[in-house]
């Protein structure tokens, strides 16, 4: 009963946010889609997506506000104005909240270059600490000594707390962030509507046991990764390099997603095969049988 009622206190006191129908799908005419599609899930987070005429990937970023600083989730893909992105969006917030521009803090989802291209201009501004994808300096950044068996907490001020969960399988530093203002898990390449690209099975079923457990009695709003490859029709996802994407998912999946993913990969008993699923796909990259 206790439980049930620290469940309920902490889904009534979550900060709502909202996600776009449709997000922008880099196309047909690239001269009339900008680099970068920016949403205020709400005051305190924005959701950046940047367009695919920039990189095939389109992948997505997350700029989180503190009292006392901010977080950015990844640095986007190839070369790109980020360094001008996201100062700018630091001074938005800012004006609009009588503040001086917070510091930030730059961390990963993972290291593949889809997700880190943007770091050394990043690193060249003032007031930006970027934490290199690598597991030694997360463990000194984040202070969580272990990996992937610790999980470290970022307190960006006021009551900002973001969850840092260790999920290596697909890359040797994945990253997850639980934010508990919202309720929002970001899970990276782990988890997201398209092909689950895994490079370490054993580590990603660990993983995966590890975001089920670490969720369990915690509100989760949705699971948010970083790119949509899925069609919104069931099982069928787009082709690699694919730009334009009119018809495609949505980028929210749920805890029950979580749930599936589980299932599936006990299913295979240590045995990796490709499985498609309704929203996503599990893809081995290690050696099959």
């Amino acid at each position: 009963m206790h439980i049930f009622i620290a469940l309920l206190f902490a889904i009534d006191s979550l900060q709502t946010g909202t996600l776009p129908r449709q997000w922008r799908t880099s196309g047909p005419n690239c001269l009339e889609v900008p680099d970068w599609q920016v949403h205020e899930y709400n005051p305190n987070l924005y959701i950046i997506r940047e367009s695919g005429c920039t990189n095939y990937e389109k992948p997505f970023l997350y700029l989180f506000f503190g009292a006392d600083r901010a977080l950015l989730q990844d640095s986007g893909a190839g070369d790109t104005d980020i360094d001008r992105l996201i100062p700018t969006l630091l001074a938005q917030w800012a004006k609009r909240n009588n503040r001086q521009v917070p510091p930030l803090l730059v961390v990963h989802s993972h290291s593949h270059g889809d997700h880190t291209s943007g770091d050394k201009k990043l690193a060249a501004l003032p007031g930006i600490t970027v934490v290199l994808a690598k597991p030694e300096e997360i463990e000194k950044a984040l202070n969580m000594p272990g990996w992937p068996e610790k999980l470290g907490v970022i307190d960006l001020g006021g009551g900002r707390l973001l969850d840092a969960i260790p999920i290596p399988g697909h890359d040797t530093a994945d990253l997850a962030l639980y934010d508990r203002q919202t309720g929002l898990l970001l899970t990276g390449d782990t988890l997201y509507p398209g092909r689950l690209y895994v490079r370490n099975f054993p580590a990603y079923v660990k993983s995966i046991d590890r975001l089920v457990n670490f969720t369990k009695g915690l509100p989760v709003a949705h699971i948010l990764g970083t790119h949509i490859e899925q069609t919104r029709t069931p099982f069928l996802d787009y082709k690699v390099r694919t730009v334009y994407q009119p018809d495609e998912a949505v980028l929210e999946l749920s805890r029950g997603d979580l749930l599936e993913l589980q299932s599936a990969l006990s299913a295979m008993q240590g045995k990796p095969r490709r499985e498609q699923l309704s929203r996503f796909t599990i893809t081995p990259r290690v050696s099959l049988p």
